[in-house]
C-alpha cells in the first residue's frame, strides 16, 4: 500500500524496533483522519491489499478473543467431562 510506505519513510528514523511504535504512529495518523478519508484509502487498495487487511483484522481480532477467554484457563467443551470408565 502505497499510503504504509509513505509513512513508513517519513518515520522510519524515528521507530526503536517496537511494536508500540507503529501502534502510535497509526493511532496518531487515525484521529487525524475523516471518515471520508479512511474510504478513500481503502477504495484505493487492490483486491489482494483489501484482503490482506481484512485477513489481519480478523486475526488481530482472534487473538484478542483468545485473550479475554483466557485461553488456557480455558478447556475444551469436551475435555470437560468425566473421564470415560474402564471395564475390565
Amino acid at each position: 500500500m502505497k499510503f504504509a510506505d509513505e509513512l513508513y519513510e517519513m518515520y522510519k528514523n524515528h521507530l526503536t524496533g517496537f511494536e508500540e511504535d507503529a501502534i502510535i504512529i497509526v493511532e496518531g495518523i487515525l484521529e487525524d483522519f475523516s471518515v471520508s478519508d479512511v474510504n478513500t484509502l481503502i477504495d484505493s487498495l487492490s483486491t489482494h491489499e483489501r484482503y490482506e487487511m481484512f485477513a489481519l483484522y480478523l486475526y488481530e481480532s482472534f487473538k484478542l478473543k483468545v485473550a479475554e477467554e483466557g485461553i488456557g484457563t480455558t478447556r475444551n467443551e469436551d475435555d470437560q467431562q468425566d473421564p470415560p470408565k474402564l471395564l475390565h
